[in-house]
Formats: C-alpha cells, structure tokens, sequence
C-alpha cells in the first residue's frame, strides 16, 4: 500500500485572487474547478503538491492551524527576483543556512509562505529522493 499527501485545503476570502497570486508568483495551474458541498472548490498544482481552495472566508484569518505553505524550489535567487518584478516586496532577504536556504512570504489572507532550497550537493544522493519534492518535472516559471 502506498500514501502520499494530496492537497492542503484552504480557505479564500476572494479565491480569484489566490488563483491568480499562485499562479503569477508560483506558476500554479487550474487543475479542478467546480462547485462542490455548497462551495466552489478550486485545485491549482505547483510543481508536484496542490492547493485546494474553498471560496469562502477564513474562520480566522492568519495562520490558524495551519502554520506555513512550503514551496520548494532549485533557483531560490531567480524565484525571487520573479516575484519582485512582479511588485513583491519581501520584508526580509534570503537566509541561508548551507544546507538549506529559505525566504518567508505572506500570500492572500495572511498565509505564510516558506519558499526554500535545498543544496542538493550538501544531501547523501541515496536520501535526496525522500528529502526533496523536485523530481524533474516540475513547471518552470516564465
């Protein structure tokens, strides 16, 4: 038997802007949408994971019990200056630990976003597979 995780399920106080932040700064599709328990529910793909929004407003808006997105990439410096070009200001630079470097954004009502990378030389090959969520085959941004 195998599992994998599918979606993380959010709410949306205008989902028309999420869609279109995730997809502009992330380069997330439209993969599902379509009114579903009362509500439109949208599924966007970025690279292999998928947000599932409702279009509804957060109970609590912020961080709620759901601490931050991750979004991992292997060009954290362009994946940046992409989302400054398109008028994102960041409040703190990249840190950088080595092994792992990572910047924190806020998207639509008040998510946190961590958007990381992974030194790839700085992880034993036979682990890299288990350890990163990039497989190749991800979307490339425009």
């Amino acid at each position: 038997m195998k599992t994998t995780l599918h979606h993380v399920h959010l709410f949306a106080s205008d989902i028309d802007e999420s869609i279109r932040f995730y997809s502009d700064m992330f380069g997330a599709q439209v993969v599902f949408d379509t009114h579903m328990a009362g509500s439109r529910n949208v599924l966007l793909s970025i690279g292999g994971g998928k947000i599932n929004f409702y279009d509804q407003p957060p109970k609590q808006v912020g961080q709620g019990t759901v601490h931050h997105l991750g979004i991992e990439t292997d060009d954290l410096e362009a994946l940046v200056a992409h989302m400054e070009r398109k008028g994102y200001s960041f409040l703190k630079p990249i840190r950088d630990y080595g092994v792992w470097k990572y910047i924190m954004a806020e998207g639509p009502d008040n998510m946190l976003i961590e958007i990381f990378q992974i030194a790839r030389d700085a992880v034993p090959q036979d682990r890299w597979p288990g350890f990163s969520s990039l497989s190749g085959e991800e979307r490339g941004m425009s």
